[in-house]
This record gives structure tokens, C-alpha cells and sequence, in this order.
């Protein structure tokens, strides 16, 4: 499935902002990836870097727009498919960028640094508020969210997104990750999830250790 612009919003949930010790923003905090830090894992090895420091996972739920955005557009009809992903981040790399107040790219728009599971058809935002999603990490859930505990929820990210910047299809958006957010290490096994469906699968491989 093709893959144009990828928007990220970070802190959008307030029990992940506060174990990092950051403040809730007061309007969506976006950044952007390259379109081909984004790969589809559903069964396989992830490949990470394994020289630059702490390797975050952040589980978020990802939309895909299916049509162009405009004003007032509601959720239902702007989105066409949904799946979980991963925001991954060169966490030290990344405390270093903001201590010189630089962007974040280089922690966040890394090669394999969005990895994504299987794309489902959006289910509506009834469906969503009514389904967790989350990450078991080697066997164990380490991270479980819902679109209620978002501070902006779809319909404002999408707002904000459109007017600030257009959205159209093959764009995506990784709507923010619930606390409990970690390391990788070589050999983990990661499995993300969407209710009792499990999205995507892999075995973390570092790569130049």
C-alpha cells in the first residue's frame, strides 16, 4: 500500500509524556518521517541500529487517509485503513537534538524507524473507542492504549494536520504512544495488536553492534 507523507504526533497521550518528564502541549506537537522509514513487518526480522545508543519502541495506532482532507471532514469518512505501528527513536540521539534545540530527524527518520503491521479497513470511530491496542514485548504486555486517553483525538489531529499542512491519500499518521515505552535489545520479540487481532510480528536484529 503505497506511503506518501508520514505525520507523527508526539505527547499525545499525558501518562507517556509525564514518564519522560515532559509537558502535555496545548496543541498537536507534529514531526514528520521519511516516507521509507516505513516497513511493513508482519512476520520477520527488524532491523535496527545498534551503535548509536537506546533504541525506543513507541506503540501508536496509525491511520491512512483515504480521500483529500477537507474542513469539517469527519474521521470516518477522511480515514480508509488503520493499523499499529512503531515509532522508533534514537532515544539519547533525540535528548541531545532537543538539548541544542535542532530537529529530530536524525533520532526518529532512521531506516526501519517506522515499522508497520498489517493495514485493516478503518473501522469507525465507535469501533476504536471501544478497542485497545498494544505491544507484547517477549511475551509480555508492556503497552496498551485507546483512542479516549488521546489529549487530541482524531477528529482535532486531523483538523490541525489539514489546515496546517493538507493531507491526502497515501498519507499517514501516527497518532501518539501510552506510557510504557523501552529499549530494544538483540534477539527481543515484539508482537503489536489491534483487539484480538495481532498486526505485526518481529525479532529485533541490531545491526553494526
Amino acid at each position: 500500500m503505497e506511503i506518501r507523507n508520514v505525520f507523527c504526533v508526539g505527547r499525545n497521550y499525558r501518562l507517556h509524556a509525564a514518564e519522560l518528564g515532559n509537558d502535555v502541549p496545548t496543541s498537536p506537537m507534529l514531526f514528520m518521517k521519511p516516507s521509507h522509514a516505513a516497513v511493513t513487518v508482519t512476520d520477520g526480522v527488524l532491523l535496527v541500529p545498534g551503535n548509536r545508543g537506546a533504541v525506543h519502541y513507541e506503540t501508536e495506532l496509525v491511520v491512512r487517509v483515504g480521500r483529500p482532507y477537507e474542513p469539517g471532514i469527519a474521521p470516518d469518512e477522511l480515514f480508509s485503513h488503520l493499523t499499529v505501528g512503531l515509532d522508533l527513536t534514537l532515544r539519547e540521539v533525540q535528548d541531545g537534538l532537543k538539548a541544542k534545540g535542532h530537529p529530530w530527524l536524525a533520532a526518529k527518520g532512521f531506516r526501519n524507524s517506522a515499522p508497520l503491521g498489517t493495514w485493516i479497513g478503518f473501522p469507525g470511530e465507535t469501533v476504536l473507542a471501544d478497542t485497545d491496542f498494544g505491544l507484547n514485548f517477549n511475551a509480555k504486555e508492556v503497552q496498551r492504549g485507546n483512542v479516549k486517553d488521546m489529549v487530541f483525538g482524531l477528529r482535532e489531529l486531523a483538523e490541525f494536520t489539514g489546515q496546517a499542512y493538507g493531507l491526502g491519500p497515501g498519507d499517514v499518521l501516527f497518532t501518539g504512544t501510552p506510557a510504557g515505552v523501552g529499549s530494544l535489545s538483540e534477539g527481543d520479540e515484539l508482537e503489536w495488536w489491534f483487539g484480538d487481532r495481532t498486526l505485526g510480528s518481529a525479532k529485533v536484529a541490531m545491526e553494526g553492534k
